[in-house]
């Protein structure tokens, strides 16, 4: 297809829909990288098998012939991402999610709801004892508000034809045609979109701020390096929706003026770079990227960048560096990156969720998007939710939504029923949050209060099984290997704080190794020159406000209530219950047990190493720990 102009595009879109349409059945497969990780591409392949061997069945986009023609899809992340692989069967209104499909699964799977109108029971999502039939209808999902996943999991990850078909370049259009450039910058700052990548600056004053510029060379870059332990929701709308994260780009590419823009997104993310890559090129065969994009004056190029994993690059100034070439490092500021930024032009930069709702806004105008959210926060974002959980996976909600309505509605509560601890919140730069802020709106102004911030997006819940010291230190330990050793503040002021806390927890602390760990937490929050740095102290001070009873513990008691640190666990043997078997004495790899046959073995303190291999191997559940 040639699209280079508006009327092209428009029949290209009826085109499209009408063949989406022809479909009397589409297998959709999810290709999110947690399904991929559990043999997506197995069953995918293997449907394709099946469908492509099967009599008076067409399988390609193209082709409305055949008595049944069936569409074989990769989409986006499914959402419920534990039950991987996931596989929608659909059939026009229609919807059956299947979880956790095997290869051996596939044939039945065609047979009875491809071809024919069964439902496989036994592969349908379950909780409670109760089964449910179409994504929709399973809590997990149900209650969550999907705008920018609205895609994801419906559409083929790699369609051109079939972005169009959904509604996508309606917002270009109306961008290029329908509106000016201010009144584009206008209509974003109305909606009161704010950076999703954590600053929460507003979107719309940050464009008008580059188009005020006096230099007219700009960039357009958008940021999706997401470094943050636990998080994987840019890396998810990359993959599964990379066509409208490119048109939100586009947009804003017209809207400042800029010819170029790039993508800076981790090398980690092999299947977000491959999908973008392929993205660009089908936009460029098409005309829909290049020179007079639909035969405007508008002509803008895309770029891909992959970063080498330095957290720090994704903070702004030191993620334009990277790009130019240089060493990812911060930079003083101001100049900031909308008057200076790549190679020195003005710049805008925003993360992936960002750009991929400027195409909804802007096609939808911005009093549809007030609709969703907070007053000062309006619209929803996306979570990825890990940890002690029922559900995990990628989650959307709108903004103001409380720990406990994505906890116990949208995550289905604590695995085991067991009882809720805290969530870290903004990953490594963010902080804990405890059953007292159950009900607090999580927005970017509220949770501040709290000593955290919604940063990118991670939570991860924690229970009674998770030692909080260890936390603080675990994300100390992170942020120390990841600063750039620029300023001396975040150099060396997180490396003390790591070793205090690594004391801690192998019971060599001291009761002032608080009040200096509170100090130096507060130095480094006050003095380091990035963002990054000055959020690096957020989980130590929160954990130290919230659990310093444990920290106390540690260091007074030598006691770990959850029974995590090693130096403070104490591995003992239930004479009650030992049988004398001496597996465990075999299985000690510093003979730390001794014992006679059929008699209870004891184990030396003074030796263990605490390894756990005595309790791994004992079948009588005879070895216990002494926290």
């Amino acid at each position: 297809m040639t699209i280079e102009t508006r009327n092209d595009l428009v029949k290209v879109a009826e085109e499209a829909k009408k063949r989406l349409d022809s479909y009397k059945c589409r297998i959709l497969v999810c290709s999110g990288t947690g399904c991929v990780a559990t043999g997506s591409e197995l069953v995918y392949k293997k449907f394709m098998e099946i469908a492509t061997n099967t009599e008076n069945v067409t399988v390609d986009f193209n082709t409305c012939g055949g008595e049944h023609p069936v569409g074989v899809k990769h989409t986006g992340c499914q959402g419920v991402c534990e039950l991987g692989p996931l596989v929608r069967i659909q059939k026009g209104d229609k919807v059956i999610q299947y979880v956790k499909v095997k290869l051996e699964e596939c044939q039945e799977i065609f047979e009875k709801s491809v071809l024919d109108d069964q439902v496989l029971e036994d592969l349908l999502y379950k909780q409670d004892g109760v089964s449910y039939e179409g994504p929709d209808d399973i809590p997990f999902i149900a209650k969550q508000t999907r705008i920018t996943l609205a895609n994801c999991g419906k559409y083929d990850a790699l369609s051109l034809e079939e972005y169009i078909a959904s509604g996508g370049f309606t917002a270009l259009q109306k961008a290029l045609f329908e509106m000016t450039r201010e009144e584009v910058a206008e209509e974003i700052e109305k909606s009161g979109l704010r950076g999703r990548g954590g600053g929460g600056f507003p979107t719309g004053r940050k464009w008008k701020q580059v188009m005020r510029q006096k230099e007219t060379t700009r960039y357009v870059v958008c940021n999706g390096d997401e470094g943050d332990p636990g998080a994987f929701m840019d890396g998810s709308v990359m993959e599964g929706d990379p066509y409208a994260l490119l048109e939100g780009m586009m947009i804003g590419a017209h809207t400042v003026s800029a010819r170029d823009g790039y993508i800076y997104v981790r090398a980690e993310y092999p299947n977000s770079v491959s999908r973008l890559h392929h993205a660009i090129e089908e936009l460029e065969r098409n005309n829909l990227l290049g020179e007079n994009i639909l035969g405007t004056d508008f002509s803008f190029h895309v770029h891909i960048n992959r970063g080498a994993g330095a957290f720090v690059c994704g903070e702004g100034s030191a993620l334009t560096a990277s790009i130019e070439g240089n060493r990812g490092m911060p930079r003083v500021k101001p100049p900031r990156t909308v008057e200076k930024g790549l190679w020195e032009k003005p710049t805008v930069l925003n993360n992936v969720e960002t750009f991929a709702l400027v195409p909804k806004i802007v096609k939808n105008g911005s009093d549809w998007y007030r609709g969703y959210g907070t007053e000062g926060s309006p619209g929803t974002k996306t979570f990825s939710l890990t940890g002690s959980i029922q559900n995990t996976g990628l989650i959307e909600v709108p903004m103001g939504a409380t720990l406990r309505e994505i906890i116990y509605d949208v995550g289905g509560g604590l695995k085991g029923g067991t009882k809720f601890k805290a969530v870290q919140i903004g990953g490594p730069s963010g902080g804990c949050l405890t059953s007292e802020h159950l009900d607090i709106p999580l927005d970017f102004d509220s949770v501040k209060k709290y000593g955290a911030i919604i940063g990118s997006g991670g939570l991860v819940v924690m229970d009674k099984n998770t030692c909080m010291v260890e936390v603080a230190r675990f994300f100390m330990g992170f942020t120390q290997r990841e600063s750039c050793g620029k300023c001396v503040p975040c150099r060396e002021g997180t490396q003390r704080m790591l070793e205090i806390l690594e004391n801690i927890i192998q019971g060599k602390g001291k009761m002032e190794d608080l009040d200096r760990l509170e100090e130096l937490a507060e130095m480094v929050k006050s003095m380091a020159l990035c963002g990054l740095g000055k959020s690096a102290p957020l989980p130590v001070l929160s954990t130290l406000k919230l659990f310093r009873e444990e920290y106390e513990e540690h260091i007074r008691d030598h006691k770990c209530r959850a029974k995590v640190c090693e130096a403070m666990r104490q591995f003992l043997i239930n004479e009650e219950n030992c049988k004398g078997c001496g597996k465990c004495a075999k299985n000690c790899p510093v003979g730390a047990i001794t014992g006679e046959k059929k008699q209870p073995y004891h184990i030396d303190d003074s030796l263990c190493i605490k390894c756990g291999a005595c309790k791994d191997n004992c079948a009588f559940d005879a070895v216990y720990i002494e926290a």
